[in-house]
């Protein structure tokens, strides 16, 4: 009896030794939880994408619990740099590469160039450069985006492929919602020639004509806008844009989602119209995931993110919700997306210079032209002028 006893106790610690060793008497090691941030809008059609992802991701990806949550886009940033400051926040957060320069640079932002390096050929060169500052990669590409012009084919055959022709419709009584704001009509600069920084950085919008032409231009057009109650910027135009009533709007392609969905085939994409000046040069942006200096397992982030932003994840985002995708591994056959890589040849790399916050800061206030009267030129020389104080 006492000899049975002994080998029993002796099978009970060698059971207690294997399960210790499997990590548990559970049978199953413990999940590493991994918590992100994103601000796509509720229903939105990005925001269904990713909670597709999320599923899949979910069976691939059985070693991490990914703890999500939706945080309002005009919130996100301030939320995250308050969160991290405090030596708190999430281990990630998906954005566009708005104020990557400015958060590298406090800090806030995680360089993840050595955890990443040899892992990001599958991306193109062009949405890593996004995602870096000063030669140190600070997140991992998603998408590429710029503002471009929709239009119903019903109700335009042919979209424009000029300023002049553009003006033309409107004044035609053709409804088009123009997004007016510095971010959506930047790219009408460029199709008039103008240039808001030199190549050091110094801003000399007042150097030549082109900005304060873009700016007489683009106040022409908002003035047929305002006479007519048309839509003067993305969210008021998605409604009529949407219905059928607008038969084009200027945005980006965040929002193919949403229209394609109401258009269906009906829906087409072009590039903003040349100007005198040569093509138009929106912003070009990249979407990418942000890690946290405070996370406790970044390379577990980076995994995550990885597979976020991978062939079969980016081939769903870019099926129903319109990303371009930055990885090339992913098959593009959807003539939309194709007509934005066109469309995206022209654009103005967002830079990360601290000297962005210039254009900012005293080149939003368009009001003073469109609502108030102040001549273009005038406006552009008193802004180049606040610039360089």
């Amino acid at each position: 009896m006492k000899s049975k006893i002994s080998i029993l106790i002796s099978l009970m610690v060698i059971s207690t030794m294997i399960l210790s060793a499997c990590g548990g008497g559970g049978g199953a090691t413990e999940k590493k939880e991994v918590t992100f941030w994103h601000a796509y809008g509720t229903g939105s059609a990005e925001e269904v994408a990713l909670a597709k992802v999320l599923e899949a991701a979910a069976t691939d990806l059985p070693q991490y619990k990914i703890n999500v949550l939706q945080v309002p886009f005009n919130d996100i940033y301030n939320k995250y740099r308050t969160d991290v400051a405090a030596g708190a926040g999430p281990d990630m957060f998906i954005a566009p590469n708005d104020s990557l320069g400015d958060d590298a640079r406090a800090g806030l932002i995680a360089d993840i160039t050595e955890i990443a390096k040899g892992k990001l050929g599958d991306y193109t060169p062009l949405s890593v450069e996004g995602m870096s500052v000063e030669g140190k990669l600070y997140g991992i590409p998603e998408s590429l985006k710029a503002v471009v012009f929709w239009y119903n084919k019903d109700m335009i055959a042919t979209p424009p492929a000029t300023t002049d022709e553009l003006k033309a419709l409107m004044e035609g009584g053709t409804e088009i919602s123009l997004s007016y704001g510095c971010y959506h009509h930047f790219g009408f600069f460029g199709a008039f020639g103008g240039q808001v920084f030199d190549d050091s950085w110094k801003v000399v919008a007042d150097s030549n004509s082109g900005v304060s032409d873009a700016m007489a231009y683009l106040n022409d057009l908002y003035q047929i806008s305002k006479a007519n109650s048309w839509p003067k910027n993305d969210g008021d135009g998605l409604a009529p844009f949407s219905e059928g009533k607008a038969a084009a709007i200027t945005n980006g392609n965040w929002a193919m989602g949403d229209y394609k969905k109401a258009l269906g085939d009906k829906l087409g994409v072009a590039a903003l119209p040349a100007g005198p000046g040569g093509p138009s040069t929106p912003f070009l942006g990249v979407d990418g995931f942000y890690f946290n200096p405070n996370s406790a397992d970044l390379s577990a982030a980076l995994e995550v993110a990885l597979y976020l932003t991978g062939k079969s994840a980016q081939q769903i985002m870019m099926d129903e919700a319109g990303h371009v995708p930055a990885n090339t591994k992913v098959t593009v056959s959807d003539p939309l997306i194709k007509s934005l890589l066109a469309a995206f040849e022209t654009g103005y790399v967002r830079p990360q210079v601290p000297q962005l916050g210039l254009y900012w800061s005293n080149f939003c206030g368009t009001d003073e032209v469109f609502e108030k009267g102040t001549a273009a030129a005038d406006w552009v020389k008193t802004a180049t002028e606040n610039a360089n104080k």
